[in-house]
């Protein structure tokens, strides 16, 4: 899967999905996709990532108590 760093605009390719879906991981595992040569590995807070289209990542992803903050009061 490819998301956007929102700082430098770079398309990062994620490594493990399971990380990026997990709410209780705040990093996940990519490579930034500039340049021909093949990057390595780095870790990106999930915070600092968007989907291409300039969407945010869902709450369900970020935050493990995101139904207890959507809840009516």
């Amino acid at each position: 899967m490819l998301l956007k760093d929102k700082e430098s605009g770079s398309l990062v390719k994620i490594l493990e999905l399971e990380d990026l879906l997990s709410p209780t991981k705040n990093t996940v595992s990519g490579k930034i996709q500039d340049g021909q040569e093949e990057q390595d590995p780095a870790s990106f807070q999930k915070e600092n990532l968007i989907f291409p289209s300039g969407e945010n990542l869902p709450y369900c992803w970020l935050d493990a108590d995101y139904r207890l903050k959507s809840e009516p009061s």
